[in-house]
């Protein structure tokens, strides 16, 4: 039995258009959901029914050209490296944004230098970049999006970035909220994981600056701890933590802090009795694993809001400004 396919010429608007009786321009209007074209809901059915039947996608480039953009929404790879909060947000923004005609991408250029990667960003001309948290997305990388033609370039940073529409979020707030938490219980030599997986440095980094920051105020200690994900790892830096006489951890997010704590118990240490752990983004891993562990949790605005705003800013150049992310310890069993 023979495994080549040999696939027939590609499904055109044209054969749309013979099955379901119309013009390739009625085709084209439905199927691009053209709002000025007036054109009835029964007719509308028949060329879905029948790009449906002979399994017609529309050509992105060539609907581009006509209307003189793209639907694409660019979104920078680092979303991929923040944690199980931001996917299932990232999905959610996903779903909205393609509610409302626009095609996600994720994009995996890891270039460092920020004109670097917006000018390969550029090169699919999308509508909208949207950055969350990505350091890359300075001002000069906003301008060479805008000159090539993207109408919104949309980032998360702890201060308005030139040209962009910014969500106001920092980093360093998570490590304010989890040191503060830890402090209050009174801790006062933490150690601070920082991820060694590629790309978490841009979140890792602030957050240890706000940790410091907190510790100062309050006379207590910080020694930032390098540390992989993986059981190995944490099995070391739990040794590690108990030799120098560390009394609590933040650990990052909750998945490493959860992996850390495992592994203090495993080595006999007590949680929260001897190390208090905290982690971050609140994830129902928290309130799975024993001891439950405290955690900080982000306070976004909704994804239909977001997508809402990309949505305006491609179409209007304008949209009204989102609250900003804020953030909050949740005291459990581990602190």
């Amino acid at each position: 039995m023979s495994l080549e396919q040999s696939p027939g010429p590609p499904v055109t608007s044209a054969d749309v258009a013979r099955l379901a009786g119309v013009s390739r321009a009625t085709v084209s209007f439905v199927l691009n959901a053209t709002p000025s074209a007036r054109i009835s809901e029964a007719t509308k059915a028949k060329v879905r029914a029948a790009a449906e039947e002979l399994g017609y996608v529309p050509h992105a480039a060539a609907a581009s050209l006509r209307s003189g953009r793209t639907d694409l929404v660019v979104l920078p790879a680092s979303v991929s490296a923040m944690g199980r909060l931001f996917s299932d947000w990232v999905d959610e923004l996903e779903t909205a944004l393609g509610d409302r005609g626009y095609t996600v991408v994720l994009h995996g250029d890891r270039s460092a230098a920020p004109v670097t990667a917006a000018r390969a960003w550029a090169r699919l001309r999308p509508a909208a970049v949207v950055s969350m948290g990505d350091a890359r997305m300075t001002a000069e990388a906003v301008q060479v999006l805008l000159q090539a033609g993207t109408k919104a370039v949309v980032t998360v940073a702890s201060a308005p970035v030139e040209g962009a529409f910014t969500l106001i979020g920092d980093q360093a707030d998570v490590g304010v909220a989890a040191i503060e938490h830890l402090v209050g219980r009174g801790r006062t030599r933490i150690g601070v994981v920082m991820p060694a997986e590629r790309g978490l440095a841009a979140f890792s980094e602030p957050r240890l600056a706000g940790a410091r920051r907190v510790a100062a105020e309050h006379g207590a200690e910080i020694t930032p701890l390098p540390m992989r994900y993986s059981d190995e790892a944490a099995a070391a830096l739990a040794t590690l933590c108990r030799e120098l006489g560390l009394d609590a951890v933040f650990g990052y997010n909750d998945e490493y802090a959860a992996l850390l704590s495992a592994a203090l118990a495993d080595r006999g240490v007590a949680v929260p009795g001897q190390i208090a752990v905290v982690g971050a983004d609140d994830l129902l891993l928290a309130r799975v694993v024993r001891p439950r562990l405290t955690s900080v949790r982000y306070h976004l605005p909704g994804a239909d809001l977001l997508a809402d705003a990309v949505d305006r800013l491609v179409r209007d150049g304008a949209a009204a400004p989102l609250p900003a992310i804020w953030f909050e310890a949740v005291p459990r069993q581990s602190s």
